[in-house]
C-alpha cells in the first residue's frame, strides 16, 4: 500500500519513476514504426492523420479507460489484473460457470504479462541504442552486442535489490519527459500548425478515406499506449491521485509535445523517418540523448522485472504456481522482492529475443498482441465489476465498456495480422506460462483428493490416541496441514518413527484469500483440541508476506493457553512425493509434469519463512 504519510509531490514524482517508464519509452519507436510499415504517403493530411490517431489513442485508453475508470476498481487499494480478476470472480461467485471461465481468461491475461515482461525491455533498451546508428553509422555493429551487455547488467543488479538507485528513478524519469517536450517544442516551434492535428476530425478523415490502411497501421498506432496497464498496476504503490496528477500534468503533455515535434520534422525532412526521435535532436545532443535513452529504458525495464516478480508471488499464493525461492532485498520496503528463477528465466528469453529480431522495428511486430489482448481482458473483467459488483445498470454498464470493448478489438485484430512476424512470440511464452499455470491448479486439486482418500479425521484420531496416550517430551511441535479438519502425514510418521508426542501441539493450516492483504488482528482462528493441542487457521491475503513463526506469535496475545519458545519448538513439515499414474485424473503427461514440478518447488519451511534449525521433513509417496 502507499505511504499515507507520504506529499502529493514525492508520490507523482515516485509515479513518474516508476508508473510511466515504458510508456514513456514509447516514443522511441511508435510513429517509426507507423511509417515503416510503407503503407503511409508522406503528404500533409496523412502526417496529420497518424497524429491524431496516436493523440486520440493515448486520450481513449490511457486517459479515459484507465485514468477515469479502471482506476476506480481497486481491490482494498489494490489494482493489477490480478487484483481486477479477484474482484470479477467475487461479483460472480454465484455463477460458478462464468467465474470458472472468467478465471481462466484472467490468468491467461496475467500469463501475457510475462511476454509483455520478455518484449518491453528488449525492445526499449535496443530502441535507445540504435540512437548510436544516428550519430554514426560506424556505430551499428555495436548496437546488439551493447544492448546485451545492458540488458546483463540490470537483471544482475536485481540480487541486491533496487532501493539504492531507487530514489533516483524519479528525478531522472522527470529529465525524460521534460527533454523529450523540449524536443518536440523545438520543432512545433518551426511548424506550431501541426498542432491542428489535436482535432478528431483530422484521425476521422484519415480513417474515412483509408479505410483499410488505417486498420493496418493500428498495430503500430498502440505502441504509444503500451504500458498503459502499469497505470493500474501500480496504483497501490502510489494510489490513484498521484498516478493522475503525474499523467495530466507531466507525462501526457510531453508525450504529445513529442509525438508532434516528430511529426513536425517529418513534414520538414521525410528522411528522417529512419529514427524520427533521435533525428528530434541537434548534432551535439544526440549522444548525450542516447545516454539518457538508455537510462530511461533501463527504469522502464526495471519496472516490467519488478512486476514481473509481484505477479509472480501473487499467482503462487493464489495456488496457480508452484513455490519459487523469494528474497527480500529491502529491511524496510517489502515489495522489494528478488525471485531467482524468474529474474533468470525472463533474461534468457530477453536474449532469445534480441537474437531472434535484431532490431526495435522486429520486435515491434512481436509486441502489439501481447498488450491489446490484456486491454482487451481487462475491458471484459472491468464491466462484470461494475455491473456485478457495483450494482449498476445493465446499460450504463454496456455503454462504459462497449466503447473501449471495440476499440480494444480493433487494436487486437489488426495486431493479428503481424502474427506470422513475431506476434506469435508472446503468445507462445504466455501459453507455455498457462499449461504450467493450469497444469499446477489442476494437479494439486488431484493431490489433495488423492490424500483426502486415506485422511484421518482430527479430533477423532486424537481422542482416540489419548485413550492410551504415547510418551509426551517437553516443547512444542507445529504442524503444516493443508486441511484443517485431518491428520497430517507428518504427525502419522512421527508417532510411527519417534513414538513420541510433544507436550504441545499445533496444526496449522495457511489459507490464501482473493483480497490483497489481510490485517494482523484478522490474521490468525484458533481452536483448542484438548490434551496441550491446537488447531490454528493463518489468513494471507495475496500481497501479504509469509511469515509462519510471526504470525504464530500472535497466540500470545490472543489470550491462548499457549507458549510457544523459540528455542523449544520443532516445525513438522509433510513432503510428499508424487508418482504419476494412468488413471481418471490429467493426462499421463500432464501428471509427469506435475509430479516434477512439485519436485522442483521450494520447500514450504523456506516459503514459510521458518528457522531451517528447526525444521523436520517427513514425507510419503502419494499415486495422482
Amino acid at each position: 500500500m502507499q505511504n499515507q504519510s507520504s506529499s502529493l509531490p514525492a508520490l507523482t514524482l515516485g509515479a513518474i519513476g516508476v508508473v510511466f517508464g515504458d510508456i514513456g519509452t514509447s516514443v522511441l519507436y511508435t510513429v517509426k514504426e507507423i511509417f515503416a510499415t510503407g503503407h503511409v504517403q508522406f503528404t500533409h493530411h496523412n502526417v496529420y492523420g497518424v497524429l491524431s490517431l496516436i493523440f486520440w489513442t493515448l486520450t481513449l485508453i490511457v486517459s479515459l479507460k484507465y485514468v477515469v475508470l479502471v482506476l476506480r476498481a481497486d481491490n482494498n487499494g489494490e489494482g493489477g489484473l490480478v487484483a481486477m480478476l479477484t474482484l470479477a470472480s467475487r461479483a460472480v461467485a454465484d455463477r460458478p460457470k462464468l467465474r470458472h471461465g472468467m478465471l481462466l481468461v484472467g490468468i491467461f491475461g496475467t500469463c501475457l504479462f510475462y511476454g509483455d515482461g520478455v518484449i518491453t525491455p528488449a525492445i526499449t533498451v535496443l530502441g535507445a541504442m540504435e540512437g548510436l546508428e544516428v550519430v554514426s553509422p560506424q556505430f551499428k555493429a555495436y548496437v546488439i552486442p551493447l544492448t546485451l551487455l545492458v540488458l546483463f547488467a540490470l537483471f544482475f543488479v536485481q540480487k541486491t535489490g533496487t532501493a539504492g538507485i531507487g530514489k533516483f528513478f524519479g528525478p531522472v524519469m522527470m529529465l525524460w519527459f521534460l527533454a523529450i517536450a523540449a524536443l518536440g517544442l523545438l520543432h512545433i516551434a518551426q511548424h506550431p500548425e501541426i498542432l491542428w492535428a489535436l482535432s478528431p476530425h483530422y484521425a476521422w478523415g484519415f480513417s474515412l478515406h483509408n479505410p483499410g490502411i488505417t486498420f493496418i497501421i493500428l498495430g503500430a498506432v498502440v505502441l504509444c499506449v503500451t504500458g498503459g496497464e502499469a497505470l493500474y498496476a501500480d496504483m497501490g504503490h502510489f494510489g490513484k491521485r498521484p498516478i493522475r496528477v503525474a499523467w495530466f500534468s507531466i507525462a501526457m503533455p510531453a508525450l504529445t509535445l513529442n509525438y508532434f515535434g516528430q511529426g513536425a520534422l517529418l513534414l520538414a525532412q521525410p528522411e528522417a523517418v529512419k529514427n524520427p526521435f533521435f533525428y528530434l535532436a541537434p548534432e551535439w545532443a544526440a549522444l548525450p540523448l542516447v545516454g539518457l535513452a538508455t537510462a530511461a529504458a533501463v527504469i522502464a525495464s526495471q519496472a516490467l522485472i519488478s512486476g514481473a516478480f509481484s505477479v509472480t508471488k501473487q499467482v503462487i499464493q493464489l495456488g496457480f504456481l508452484p513455490r519459487l525461492q523469494v528474497r527480500h532485498t529491502s529491511a524496510y520496503d517489502k515489495g522489494q522482492i528478488y525471485i531467482p528463477f524468474v529474474n533468470w528465466a525472463l533474461f534468457a528469453l530477453i536474449v532469445l529475443a534480441v537474437g531472434l529480431f535484431r532490431s526495435s522495428g522486429n520486435l515491434a511486430a512481436a509486441y502489439g498482441i501481447a498488450v491489446t489482448t490484456d486491454m482487451l481482458i481487462t475491458t471484459v473483467l472491468t464491466f462484470f465489476v461494475i455491473r456485478y459488483a457495483w450494482k449498476l445498470p445493465l446499460m450504463l454498464c454496456i455503454t462504459a465498456t462497449g466503447v473501449f470493448f471495440t476499440v480494444d478489438v480493433l487494436f487486437w485484430a489488426s495486431n493479428l495480422l503481424k502474427l506470422l512476424h513475431g506476434g506469435w512470440f508472446p503468445l507462445v511464452i504466455a501459453g507455455v506460462v498457462f499449461l504450467l499455470m493450469v497444469t499446477w491448479r489442476d494437479g494439486r486439486a488431484r493431490l489433495g483428493a488423492a490424500m483426502q482418500e486415506s485422511a484421518l479425521e482430527l479430533q477423532a484420531f486424537l481422542d482416540a490416541l489419548f485413550l492410551a496416550p504415547p510418551t509426551r517430551v517437553p516443547g512444542t511441535a507445529v504442524f503444516l496441514t493443508s486441511k484443517e479438519a485431518f491428520v497430517p502425514n507428518a504427525l502419522l510418521h512421527n508417532l510411527k518413527h519417534n513414538k513420541v508426542l510433544h507436550a504441545q501441539n499445533v496444526f496449522v493450516t495457511v489459507r490464501s484469500h482473493e483480497v490483497p492483504w489481510v490485517a494482523m488482528d484478522k490474521r490468525l482462528e484458533v481452536r483448542s483440541l484438548g490434551h496441550g493441542c491446537w488447531s490454528v487457521i493463518v489468513h494471507y491475503g495475496f500481497k501479504n508476506d509469509y511469515d509462519l513463526p510471526r504470525a504464530l506469535a500472535l497466540l500470545e496475545g490472543a489470550g491462548v493457553a499457549l507458549t510457544l519458545n523459540p528455542m523449544a519448538t520443532s516445525y513438522f513439515v509433510s513432503r510428499d512425493i508424487v508418482v504419476p499414474t494412468l488413471g481418471q485424473g490429467m493426462a499421463l503427461w500432464r501428471e509427469k509434469l506435475f509430479a516434477q514440478m512439485h519436485r522442483s518447488a521450494s520447500t514450504a519451511a523456506e516459503f514459510m519463512n521458518l528457522p531451517s534449525n528447526a525444521v523436520v521433513e517427513l514425507g510419503s509417496k502419494v499415486e495422482i
